[in-house]
């Protein structure tokens, strides 16, 4: 019998922490290191505390709700998300993973249901990357990233994250990654159409794509706006202006692809002088590695072709990569499972942004459960979802979660 959760009590759940930080628009800013981020982690907590778990937070702020089970030393089954959002962010990005996992422990509280292995809900600290780096958090949780070095981070303002835990008061003293884990969790919104265009309620999620991030810069030559010719110039807006329109194509020209060109920087940026520098962002995203590949291969000849052709120098630094991460088999065929027995519709899908089990699932069996969000539409106070979707993705991830928490064996 598929375990169900209270609708009305994780809606209400959502609608009472996002009064931090909201906004006129709709929207929620609450920045990590905010005073409203303060609120909702301890509003948060207190909750946790209510439910019956022991909250601990670790040298990096990161924050874990035990919910213990018969083994008190077992691996924990860990869901979660993160509570911080962009300046312009909407209701459901992050905080209704957190929530969820509230639920699934809510729920079998209920149901005086006694797991095998401890539940924990984790919220991530600073996974938006509005400051410093995205999915900072579960990076220093792992490993990826040095504790000491990314605590000494410092923001524009001088602000380092040391001191915006501080000053939060959510600077913890257990270390990172100090117990067995046995498996991660995620729910979340698409952030995407595909699921409502489809009519679909339900995302079983089974890998994240691989993902290229370019820094790209471009010089020509500043020149007065009046007296140039046309043909004497070597403007790079108008190159950059036509490397866009490349990377649009490639984009468009292969299966499951994603491209985007997302932040400009203009020199000398004046009305009057002709463009003589250009830096700018690229981004190539599929969930097939080889076709990744040959997107990168195309869309280097074709700029290094306009480069030519405009009499512009073309520099092109991969950034950062981020490897195509296949999710837990056996994990997507519980997701699977329970999805199935709530008689919704549902696909199989992969996530297309990133998200900190995208790092965990490097290391840990994981994976991933997705609900529409209204037009696609995310980071963005327009952000919206239907109750009963969210429940049902919370069931779905309470009945996987009961089930790995239960489970004797290897994952």
């Amino acid at each position: 019998m598929l375990l169900q959760v209270n609708q009305e009590r994780l809606w209400q759940s959502i609608e009472d922490i996002n009064q931090f930080g909201a906004t006129a628009e709709g929207g929620v800013c609450r920045l990590e290191f905010s005073p409203e981020n303060k609120q909702a982690r301890d509003l948060f907590v207190r909750w946790c505390e209510e439910a019956g778990c022991t909250v601990r937070v670790d040298k990096f702020g990161n924050i874990f709700a035990r919910r213990p089970g018969k083994n008190p030393d077992g691996a924990a089954v860990i869901t979660g998300s993160h509570l911080d959002t962009q300046t312009s962010g909407g209701r459901f990005d992050g905080i209704y993973g957190v929530l969820a996992g509230l639920e699934v422990v809510r729920t079998l509280n209920d149901n005086n249901i006694e797991t095998e292995n401890p539940i924990e809900i984790a919220v991530w600290t600073n996974e938006e990357g509005e400051l410093f780096l995205p999915m900072i958090g579960s990076a220093v949780w792992l490993g990826m990233n040095d504790l000491e070095e990314t605590l000494e981070l410092q923001e524009s303002d001088g602000l380092t994250i040391r001191q915006g835990l501080q000053n939060m008061g959510y600077l913890g003293d257990m270390e990172v990654n100090s117990y067995p884990v046995k498996c991660y969790f995620e729910a979340h919104i698409e952030q995407g159409p595909v699921l409502e265009e489809n009519g679909e309620v339900l995302g079983v999620v089974n890998c994240a794509q691989k993902q290229y991030w370019y820094n790209l810069k471009v010089v020509g030559q500043e020149a007065h706006a009046g007296p140039t010719p046309m043909a004497s110039r070597k403007d790079a807006m108008v190159a950059v202006s036509r490397m866009v329109l490349e990377f649009d194509r490639i984009g468009r020209a292969y299966d499951n692809a994603r491209s985007t060109c997302g932040h400009f920087e203009v020199y000398p940026n004046s009305r009057n002088t002709v463009p003589g520098e250009v830096c700018f962002t690229g981004d190539l995203r599929n969930p097939d590695p080889a076709v990744l590949e040959k997107m990168d291969i195309e869309m280097r000849d074709s700029l290094a072709k306009i480069a030519d052709e405009m009499r512009v120098e073309l520099d092109i630094e991969l950034h950062t990569t981020i490897d195509y991460v296949p999710f837990n088999e056996t994990l997507v065929n519980w997701v699977r499972e329970a999805t199935i027995d709530t008689g919704l519709p549902w696909r199989e899908m992969y996530t297309g942004a990133g998200h900190d089990c995208v790092n965990i699932a490097q290391r840990y069996p994981a994976t991933m459960i997705f609900v529409p969000c209204k037009d696609g539409i995310s980071h963005n106070p327009a952000e919206d979802a239907k109750a009963e979707d969210l429940a049902a993705g919370a069931t779905v991830l309470a009945n996987a979660m009961l089930k790995a928490a239960n489970y004797g064996g290897e994952l």
